[in-house]
């Protein structure tokens, strides 16, 4: 962590789209999150598109779990309950530790949007070899909803009380 508070640490960020039909020109929910955080002043690592491949997912996370130039994953799609949708059960595969209240609060924030459809997501967080794993929704509406009333506050290292990015440097602590 730097000394100075008052400027923003910039993390290296990987954005995963799950989708079977989604490409780059046509991924609106993936380049929100782009934009929204490199607006933040994190820089992008790494961006893909999988399909609802839960293997696929696995494989693609434990690469950046590796990397030691990645702080945090962000997904996007694959978080629903259809048959298909698997990036829950994925990421569940590969982190050493939940955050139950980051899809608590996501589907807290989204009751007063689209109401009791909220109990639809199964936006889900945890870490993994020091990074963070977040999996939203695949709509551009959750995914501004979850970096707009969540991750824009919890990955600025001046957000206070308290925030992630500040955690980052002892999440490998023993």
């Amino acid at each position: 962590m730097q000394d100075n508070p008052a400027v923003p640490v910039a993390l290296n960020l990987a954005i995963l789209t799950v989708s079977d039909s989604r490409t780059l020109e046509t991924d609106t929910s993936g380049a929100t999150l782009v934009a929204r955080a490199e607006a933040a002043g994190h820089i992008i690592a790494d961006r893909q598109i999988i399909s609802d491949d839960q293997a696929l997912i696995i494989q693609q996370l434990q690469s950046w779990i590796q990397d030691p130039a990645i702080d945090v994953v962000i997904s996007t799609g694959g978080t629903g309950v259809t048959g298909r949708d698997v990036t829950p059960e994925a990421f569940a595969a590969v982190w050493e530790k939940e955050i139950p209240g980051f899809g608590e609060l996501f589907r807290w924030q989204s009751l007063a949007k689209i109401g009791t459809s909220t109990i639809q997501s199964r936006a889900t967080a945890g870490v993994a070899n020091g990074t963070y794993l977040f999996a939203l929704p695949g709509s551009s509406g959750a995914v501004k909803d979850a970096w707009d009333g969540i991750l824009i506050h919890q990955l600025d290292s001046r957000h206070k009380p308290c925030n992630f990015a500040e955690l980052l440097p002892r999440l490998k602590e023993k």
